[in-house]
């Protein structure tokens, strides 16, 4: 088993920036891929970003391009979203997310292990 622990989040102002980051313990090497998904109130989960086993690539929802970077340390069991520019729309809770075998997809069907999530507020 793995599990997924969310640091990181807390209020900032439009603009500002936040850097999440996201444990991973257990059976690490059993982990693949692994992405960052976010929920907003009322909103179904949608998918941030995902970076690759090794983090030599990485992939982003359009709406994140330029503005947020997904990078991993495979050697301390760790992923990172450093989010720039931050706009009102960006508040969410954060999840952080690890697939067992890697594929392409960006679905959350598709991953096997989530973390409990962190809040993320951009004040205007």
């Amino acid at each position: 088993q793995v599990q997924l622990v969310e640091s990181g989040g807390g209020v900032v102002q439009a603009g500002g920036s936040l850097r999440l980051s996201c444990a991973a313990s257990g059976r690490t090497f059993s982990i693949s891929a692994m992405a960052w998904f976010r929920q907003a109130p009322g909103k179904e989960r949608e998918f941030v970003a995902r970076i690759s086993a090794s983090g030599g690539s990485t992939y982003y929802a359009d709406f994140v391009k330029g503005r947020f970077t997904v990078s991993r340390d495979n050697a301390k069991n760790t992923v990172s979203l450093q989010m720039n520019s931050l706009k009102p729309e960006d508040t969410a809770v954060y999840y952080c997310a690890a697939q067992r075998y890697a594929t392409r997809s960006v679905s959350s069907n598709s991953f096997d292990y989530w973390g409990q999530g962190t809040q993320v507020t951009v004040s205007s």
